[in-house]
């Protein structure tokens, strides 16, 4: 095999030939910014905070934070060395199985797919705070008409729209945050609250262990989105330059747009407040945000929260889009997806792996009028966990590919960007997403007797994806690929 040699091969990824390479480093710095910076900041945080008092809120936060850190340094060795928008089946496919490769594909594809059905369902819930007459069924066709034509004119389009969507974010959160400080020090909003609200009830931390794991879980799924930098890295114009200087962003995003916005939500509201635990899609006036606003003075705090709530979700739906489509399309490419699907249009876009995606995208949504939502609660729950399989994902790719490296006689400084911490960074995240997903419904096993539709419900990606990574490997006669033999060739420059 080519991984073989001694010298590092320069050849063509499946990405290369036909996808166009427009996005710059802006695109992916707003990319690694904005993909996990949403409801889970604007709504959620009140109700961790709510949950386990601002100190647990602070520290569930904080170790799935460190956890992101290094997962994205790991995703930045891997996609600076071998940058393809294939990333989590390619990556999956050459160092560990092609089975592993086909399982991490389709679980990352049907993630980001029904991702979009719920982006559209909390889309028409916000619009109604303006139009609460209006028919929820236009809206959704609207919204999803404007992310497939964002997605359809080309990838530049994802890039752009996205950079807007993530600028929008950051302002509100430095607004915030400037607006925040100033309270807690009596320059607005009356007089300065101090620690008062952090120390309520002489602890920063409430609510016992099962409240913590709760926040945890919470803080896993706010986070979740900060991977689409490794998707985007295959049609970057320069990603060994580009994608490095987007992940060194994501420690300073970590602490500055969750930790520190905590921090302040739990400095100027008591976490005994009942509005936190009332902010959802639909009770926007309510959401921590909203609150802090407020009560600094400004009266049309909920409209405008609104509006980049509402942006927030178009960005998540759009991002699902993008990603969805062009891991559909790098897997026909592999022939882990029908063969239609790996096609291009003149513009260089998967324009059949882009169709069935919102064709799926659809369905689900539209599945959420029958039987009360079922057939939608189940996708949508069963995909929660779909991401931590992912993050699992990355840190197996890459400790395999590191000991690979070494194994088949190259120098760490061949490396184009050389992830901190290893092996340790890898190890860490492994353990802390197991971690994540066996306490996704812990509560379904502490009550008198145990919640088998709960368990069913919340672990059911599971066994899915166990079968199949097996039915893949069982038909095909995959196996682990030895590490001397893993497949290191990357594009050339």
């Amino acid at each position: 095999m080519q991984g073989k040699q001694k010298n590092i091969t320069q050849v063509s990824t499946n990405s290369s030939p036909g996808l166009r390479k427009t996005f710059k480093a802006r695109h992916l710095t707003m990319i690694a910014l904005g993909g996990s910076i949403g409801t889970g900041l604007f709504l959620a945080s009140g109700g961790a905070i709510a949950s386990s008092g601002p100190g647990g809120a602070l520290l569930a936060f904080s170790a799935v934070g460190i956890m992101v850190y290094f997962l994205m340094t790991s995703l930045g060795e891997l996609a600076t060395y071998l940058p393809d928008s294939g990333s989590f089946s390619t990556y999956g496919t050459r160092f560990v199985s092609p089975a592993f490769g086909f399982a991490i594909g389709w679980n990352f594809w049907y993630n980001w797919a029904v991702t979009i059905a719920a982006e559209l369902s909390a889309a028409t819930v916000i619009i109604k705070y303006w139009f609460p007459d209006s028919p929820s069924i236009l809206w959704s066709l609207l919204f999803l008409l404007v992310m497939f034509g964002l997605n359809f004119l080309s990838s530049r389009g994802y890039g752009e729209s996205e950079y807007w969507f993530a600028i929008i974010k950051i302002i509100t959160v430095i607004v915030f945050l400037v607006v925040g400080v100033l309270m807690i020090f009596g320059i607005m909003g009356g007089k300065a609250v101090g620690l008062s609200n952090f120390q309520l009830g002489g602890t920063s931390f409430h609510g016992g262990f099962f409240a913590f794991v709760g926040v945890f879980m919470a803080a896993g799924f706010s986070f979740q989105g900060t991977e689409l930098v490794g998707v985007a890295a295959g049609e970057s114009e320069n990603p060994r330059r580009n994608v490095p200087l987007a992940i060194r962003q994501v420690f300073w995003r970590i602490l500055i747009f969750y930790i520190l916005a905590i921090l302040v939500i739990g400095l100027l509201i008591p976490y005994t407040n009942p509005d936190l635990l009332r902010g959802g899609i639909d009770a926007i006036g309510v959401s921590p945000f909203t609150i802090v606003f407020n009560k600094a003075g400004l009266a049309i705090a909920a409209s405008v929260m609104n509006a980049v709530i509402l942006s927030s979700v178009l960005s998540a739906g759009n991002s699902g889009m993008y990603a969805s489509t062009r891991i559909l399309y790098a897997m026909a490419k592999d022939g882990m997806a029908p063969r239609a699907l790996g096609k291009l249009n003149r513009r260089g876009v998967p324009v059949a792996a882009l169709l069935v995606t919102t064709a799926v995208g659809m369905l689900a949504f539209l599945a959420s009028f029958f039987g009360d939502g079922v057939v939608y609660n189940w996708l949508l729950n069963a995909s929660g966990m779909c991401g931590f399989i992912n993050w699992l994902g990355i840190a197996i790719c890459h400790y395999r590919f590191r000991h690979a490296f070494v194994a088949q006689g190259h120098s760490l400084d061949e490396l184009p960007y050389r992830a901190k911490w290893f092996p340790f960074g890898p190890l860490f995240a492994f353990a802390l997403c197991l971690v994540a997903i066996a306490g996704q419904n812990l509560g379904a096993f502490s009550g008198k007797s145990i919640d088998w539709y709960g368990i069913l419900v919340s672990y059911v990606s599971l066994p899915i994806f166990a079968l199949t990574w097996i039915g893949y490997r069982w038909f095909r006669k995959s196996s682990i690929i030895p590490l001397d033999q893993c497949d290191l060739s990357t594009p050339a420059e």
